[in-house]
């Protein structure tokens, strides 16, 4: 890792904090969120779409690892209201689930 992409994935890190769904619909509202899954490093993930490393991020989204928050997902979210995390690189939101005592990574 670069000192300039340590520099930057230390800033996403700083900027990465918990929230809830219902501060998130807006957002879903206008397409503008994405969807990280748990076994990811969100903050990783938000690096290579800040970067537009594009392989990376083709990748994920091929994989199902990456993709555009879908309508099921929001209706799941909204019976549920569990703990999210989310940063923003913008125009997205990147949010994922976690577990309530797992680490930030």
């Amino acid at each position: 890792m670069t000192d300039q992409s340590s520099t930057l994935y230390a800033k996403l890190l700083g900027e990465t904090a918990p929230i809830r769904w219902q501060e998130l619909q807006p957002f879903f509202a206008r397409g503008a969120l994405l969807w990280v899954e748990g076994s990811q490093d969100l903050v990783a993930v938000a690096q290579a779409v800040a970067e537009n490393d594009q392989a990376r991020v083709a990748q994920w989204m091929i994989q199902g690892l990456l993709c555009k928050l879908e309508d099921s997902r929001a209706e799941d979210l909204l019976s549920r209201d569990p703990q999210l995390w989310a940063v923003v690189v913008a125009p997205w939101v990147l949010v994922q689930e976690r577990a309530g005592d797992s680490t930030l990574h």
